[in-house]
C-alpha cells in the first residue's frame, strides 16, 4: 500500500457495490463457483501461504492469545489444502513461538503471541496483494449488514430480542478480549437469525469469511479498549433500533458499526508498513 507524507493511503471503495452485491446474492441463493478470494491456496507454495494466512489471522485478532486454533481437519476444509500442508504450516508457527501444541484430551494448538517479528512480513505478503479487494469487501459488508439490520428491525418477533439482550449484556460486561469476541459474535448472529431467512445468515457469514482470510471469525485487533467501547456503543444503539422496529435507523447504525473491523485490519497493515494510522 503506498504512503504519502507518512500517512496511510487506502484504496477507495468500489464505485459499483451494487454489482458485487448482486453477484453475492446470486451465489448465496443459487450456488456457483467459490469466490476468487477464497479459492484454495496455490499448491506450489501451499505451506508458505497457509503459514502466512495463519500468522495474519492471529495478527488481526481472528484468533487471540490463549485461544485454540481450529483442529487440523477443520483447517484443511477451510483452506482447501491437505493435512500434511496444515501440519507443516502449524509446525512453522510453533518454531516461531507464535503457537504451542498441547497433548491430551484438552490439547490442541494454542495461540501464544499476537505479534512477532515474523508477523510483519507475513501480514504484508497476505494483505497487500488482496488490498483492493478487501476495501471493496469492507464497503460491500457495510451495505449487506445494513440490509440485515433493517430486515431484522422489520421482522423481529418478541422472542428474537431475548438472545440479543443477553449477548449485549455479555459484551458490555466482558473482562477479556476473548469474552468480548464471543459476545460480539453471539450478538450479530442473533440479529441475522431475527431476519428469519437462512440465506441472509449464509450471506453474512460468507462475507465475514472472505474478509477474515477464510476463517469465519470477526477480526478483533489487539483488544484495544477504544475499539471495545466503540463496539459497545454500536451494539446498544443497534439493539434499541431493532427493538423499536426502526429499519432505517438500524441500517444506518449497522453500516457505521461494521467499519470497526475494517479499521482494525487497516491498523494492522499500517503497523507493518511502519506508518501510524491517521
Amino acid at each position: 500500500m503506498p504512503t504519502r507524507g507518512g500517512q496511510l493511503t487506502v484504496v477507495p471503495p468500489s464505485s459499483e457495490p451494487e454489482d458485487e452485491l448482486s453477484r453475492m446474492l446470486d451465489r448465496a441463493l443459487f450456488g456457483g463457483a467459490p469466490s476468487p478470494e477464497l479459492r484454495p491456496v496455490r499448491v506450489a507454495s501451499a505451506v508458505d501461504e497457509v503459514s502466512d494466512r495463519l500468522l495474519t489471522a492471529i495478527a488481526v485478532g481472528d484468533f487471540l492469545p490463549g485461544e485454540r486454533l481450529p483442529v487440523e481437519r477443520e483447517l484443511t476444509r477451510l483452506l482447501g489444502v491437505s493435512r500434511p500442508t496444515v501440519r507443516e504450516a502449524v509446525g512453522r508457527l510453533q518454531v516461531l513461538g507464535v503457537v504451542e501444541i498441547r497433548r491430551g484430551r484438552s490439547g490442541g494448538t494454542f495461540v501464544r503471541e499476537s505479534w512477532t517479528e515474523s508477523s510483519a512480513a507475513a501480514v504484508r505478503r497476505t494483505l497487500l496483494p488482496r488490498w483492493e479487494q478487501l476495501e471493496q469487501l469492507f464497503d460491500l459488508r457495510g451495505l449487506v449488514e445494513g440490509m440485515v439490520a433493517a430486515t431484522a428491525a422489520r421482522r423481529r418477533r418478541p422472542a428474537d430480542l431475548d438472545p440479543m439482550r443477553q449477548a449485549l449484556a455479555a459484551h458490555l460486561s466482558a473482562r477479556t478480549p476473548r469474552e468480548e469476541q464471543a459476545a460480539d459474535s453471539a450478538f450479530h448472529r442473533s440479529i441475522c437469525e431475527a431476519t428469519h431467512n437462512p440465506q441472509i445468515v449464509m450471506l453474512s457469514r460468507d462475507l465475514l469469511t472472505r474478509i477474515s482470510l477464510g476463517f469465519p471469525v470477526e477480526p478483533w485487533g489487539k483488544g484495544e479498549r477504544s475499539h471495545h467501547h466503540r463496539a459497545g456503543l454500536g451494539h446498544t444503539a443497534l439493539y434499541e433500533a431493532i427493538a423499536a422496529g426502526e429499519p432505517e435507523r438500524a441500517e444506518e447504525i449497522a453500516r457505521d458499526h461494521f467499519t470497526i473491523s475494517a479499521d482494525m485490519i487497516r491498523d494492522v497493515l499500517a503497523r507493518v508498513q511502519g506508518v501510524e494510522p491517521s
